[in-house]
């Protein structure tokens, strides 16, 4: 390497992004590097020009953003408002009340997500802590993060890389690299100048996070930090997310009662003041349909839904990072999911010994397990021949070895027994076949000769379309003294014939994806492995198969044109980050609500680009940062409960909704036109707050609420169209109602204002609280019976509100007792109401019924109970 330059460039990392395609001559000079290593003083100097080889943590609000970004929602802001003109009108019990309420949700939910985000952080995994590098002509020990771009790095095996490094040299080197590129195999590396494309075929480099599998390498730090692939990948997490679908709906929803709070209280209150009526008394009587109009208790009830939807998936080995991720889940339609580790074990297994006519024989995997416990380099494929043949060794001794060779691929050994002393040499079939002479028949032998050359390579391609990856094994009688073995003595051998091996699907995987289709949301593989293993796992685990597209494939696609091609693979090989994110905002344009999981450091684009992120323990930090939830067991069955969770936690969301619409835009409507239309207020406005508050705490039982199989069958999203005619039919039916007891009230018993208040009051009070166990269920209401928890809270609240006239309090509220015949017309009207309503329910819920649109446009069916 050439020493110093006078000067660095500006930026050299920027220039070595693909640094495998060049020689160390040249990147020593783009890096101004000294031969022997760096001095202290120059890497003092180096560690502040390009800074620490870590990563910039990723954004997080603090408590008091985290409060601010819950406040400025449309829903918040309006409660706020109600809140304070409450106060300031003299309400200030009801006042107070909303903005406890409101003070409360919003605690509970940073809370929740505080403590989510501090449980991940304490399973985030160091990528290494430290590293080996030549300083001042003597390799040491130093922290990971103080490694710069021009250290020379001496790496072992069993070391996580440091940095994006050049190998200079190695010996018998191999790196799992399966967190960066998904392969599961370890690869091998060593000197040389690379034409590869990619990063993941790049032969001659190390990559930060990967680890070292067996043997040694002196190599060159080219990357550090954000620099490095594994630091592009970390630089997603610092990129502000978008909202999750459960925001936008929300925040959309809170727009709309916006909208019609401020358009009722402008038109009843221009109609008022136009008829001449108090100005003061119209405001305040404005300000009380308002907050009646307002559901305020929505974000707590969202809130204690969500946590007790956390709570329960805890139980499940999983933690809620963000509280919405739980409805995100439900409303998922596509699940993306790397290979390695999600849906296989990410443990190499022997899955065949085939003797050279391709016939199950377990002759060849003995003879390798034999040759792996006496002299293997214990990876993986040596642990996988060990457990497969875990006595296969105990009758034999070393006698004698060759270390296994990377750049001739073979390495072999010499065992003896009490009776016999052999060769046994495995490795690359290619290697092995060029010096087989014979090849085993039975317990004879026949000639390896050109066609059952050609038979055994023809073999080795069938099993690799089959996407098992294969070793040969051969052997030879040992005649005269025993040594260790040479070149020479690795000839003439005889062909035993073939080992094949796989990273298995999970037992559960074909299971579990059977169940989320089964749910609704379609599944595809996004992995860095080969296309051909890719198609085998999507055969066998019960995914289309048929037509895989690689990154190469990717790369050629225009956005418009992967947009069609996502509709219909399901599977996908030689993925870069890069790629899985452009597949992931693909399907999103296509309508889907995409989840992810995944746990490699190539894997935290797409978490972060997906509508909800989910890692696994043991996953890369930067998996983790990324990901919305963590499973602490990898296992896409967990997935399946927590889709089925999620859609729970949304439909009992939705009852309170659907609820609150539907009977506060009746009453309201109902008091507007009576507002204009009667000589007096048709409900005092503290009348109206105590009816709202009341109602609001009957429907505190909802998150405990039971949930019909039908509400959790399909992907979930809030659909405003439907809400609005749910709220017109039912909202219309309520005012119809009212519209009668305010006719038998005026014309037939001739009643008072104050018993006309008070008898509309009850009236109001009996038919939303009863209502709710119409609403809250598509069946019959004496056919799935409520949680006891929501009968007890509703029949407590009716309780209280048929008691108050009767009582000393009575006055507070400018109530009074109203005779027996007034209570039993109102009660028969209210009867009369829950008849219609639950005849009429059908129609209210039949839009819905009707539309089942595909993916991110999919709206919820009703929720049921």
């Amino acid at each position: 390497m050439p020493k110093a330059a006078a000067q660095e460039p500006s930026t050299p990392q920027d220039s070595l992004r693909t640094f495998w395609t060049l020689s160390p001559e040249q990147i020593g000079t783009a890096l101004a590097c000294p031969t022997g290593g760096l001095s202290s003083q120059e890497a003092a100097r180096r560690l502040d020009r390009y800074g620490p080889n870590s990563d910039a943590a990723p954004k997080a609000d603090s408590r008091l953003r985290a409060v601010l970004r819950r406040m400025l929602e449309p829903l918040s802001l309006i409660l706020l408002a109600a809140g304070i003109v409450s106060v300031g009108t003299g309400d200030t019990v009801g006042g107070s009340i909303i903005v406890a309420i409101l003070a409360l949700s919003i605690g509970l939910d940073t809370v929740q997500e505080g403590q989510a985000m501090t449980a991940a952080a304490e399973l985030s995994r160091s990528v290494a802590l430290k590293a080996e590098v030549k300083r001042d002509g003597a390799f040491v020990q130093i922290d990971v993060n103080e490694v710069v771009p021009g250290d020379l790095l001496r790496i072992r095996a069993g070391d996580i890389i440091p940095a994006d490094a050049l190998i200079l040299e190695s010996s018998a080197f191999t790196a799992g690299e399966a967190a960066l590129t998904g392969e599961p195999y370890p690869v091998e590396k060593r000197a040389g100048v690379s034409t590869a494309k990619s990063a993941s075929q790049a032969a001659n480099a190390l990559f930060r996070g990967a680890v070292a599998q067996t043997g040694e390498a002196t190599a060159l730090a080219v990357g550090t930090g954000r620099s490095t692939l594994f630091g592009s990948a970390a630089a997603a997490l610092a990129e502000n997310a978008d909202p999750s679908p459960f925001q936008r709906d929300l925040h959309q929803f809170g727009l709309v009662v916006a909208r019609a709070t401020m358009g009722l209280v402008v038109v009843v209150l221009a109609a008022r003041v136009s008829l001449g009526r108090d100005v003061l008394d119209s405001l305040l009587f404005a300000v009380a349909l308002a907050v009646g109009l307002t559901p305020e208790l929505l974000p707590m009830i969202t809130t204690v839904t969500l946590s007790r939807g956390a709570i329960r998936m805890a139980r499940r080995k999983v933690i809620v990072k963000r509280l919405a991720a739980i409805h995100d889940l439900g409303a998922m339609t596509v699940l993306c999911t790397d290979k390695t580790g999600t849906l296989t074990s990410a443990e190499i297994t022997l899955a065949r010994s085939l003797d050279p006519t391709g016939a199950k024989d377990v002759r060849p995997a003995t003879l390798a397990a034999v040759a792996a416990i006496l002299g293997g380099d214990r990876g993986a494929m040596d642990a996988a021949l060990i457990a497969g043949s875990p006595a296969a060794g105990k009758d034999w001794s070393l006698a004698g070895r060759r270390a296994f060779d990377f750049s001739r691929r073979i390495g072999s050994v010499l065992a003896s027994s009490q009776s016999e002393v052999v060769l046994i040499a495995k490795g690359a079939p290619e290697a092995i076949l060029d010096r087989c002479t014979l090849k085993r028949i039975g317990t004879g032998t026949a000639p390896m000769d050109t066609a059952a050359q050609a038979a055994a390579a023809a073999q080795v391609q069938a099993l690799a379309q089959d996407g098992l990856r294969c070793i040969a094994v051969a052997s030879r009688p040992w005649t005269g003294a025993v040594r260790d073995v040479s070149v020479e003595d690795e000839s003439d051998l005889v062909f035993e014939g073939l080992c094949a091996f796989a990273d298995p699907p999970k037992a559960t995987a074909a299971a579990a994806i059977a169940r989320l289709a089964a749910a609704g949301v379609s599944v595809k593989i996004l992995s860095g492995d080969d296309p051909i293993v890719v198609k085998r796992l999507a055969g066998l685990v019960g995914l289309r198969g048929e037509k895989v597209l690689s990154g190469a494939d990717i790369a050629g696609l225009s956005h418009d044109a992967l947009a069609v091609q996502v509709r219909s693979v399901d599977a996908y090989g030689r993925l870069a980050p890069d790629q899985k994110f452009r597949i992931i905002k693909a399907l999103q344009a296509s309508g889907a609500v995409v989840g992810y999981l995944g746990d490699g450091i190539n894997d935290a684009p797409a978490l972060k680009a997906a509508d909800i992120g989910l890692s696994v323990d043991g996953a890369t930090g930067v998996a983790q940062a990324a990901a919305d939830m963590i499973l602490l067991d990898s296992d896409l069955a967990v997935v399946a409960d927590g889709v089925d969770e999620g859609r729970r936690t949304f439909a009992n969301i939705l009852k309170y909704v659907r609820m609150g619409a539907s009977s506060n835009f009746g009453n309201m409507i109902s008091m507007a036109v009576a507002s204009v239309t009667l000589p007096f207020l048709p409900m005092l406005p503290t009348q109206i707050l105590l009816n709202n508050l009341l109602y609001d705490l009957s429907e505190i039982g909802i998150p405990f609420d039971t949930v019909r199989p039908e509400a959790t069958a399909q992907p979930q999203v809030w659909d405003m169209n439907g809400l609005l005619r749910f709220a017109a039919v039912l909202g219309l039916l309520s005012s119809l109602f009212d519209f009668i007891t305010f006719g038998t009230l005026i014309w037939i018993f001739k009643a008072s204002p104050d018993e006309f208040r008070t008898t509309w009051f009850l009236e109001s009070m009996a038919t939303q609280i009863l209502v709710i166990f119409i609403i809250r269920t598509n069946g019959r209401p004496w056919a799935d019976l409520p949680r006891p928890i929501l009968t007890a809270t509703s029949l407590t609240a009716l309780l209280v509100a048929m008691a108050l006239p009767c009582t000393p309090m009575s006055a507070w509220f400018g109530f009074v007792t109203p005779p027996a015949s007034l209570l039993a017309a109102i009660g028969a009207i209210a009867v009369g109401y829950l008849i219609t309503a639950e005849l009429l329910k059908p129609f209210a819920l039949a839009g819905l019924a009707r539309r089942n649109p595909p993916a991110r446009h999919r709206r919820a069916p009703a929720a049921s109970a």
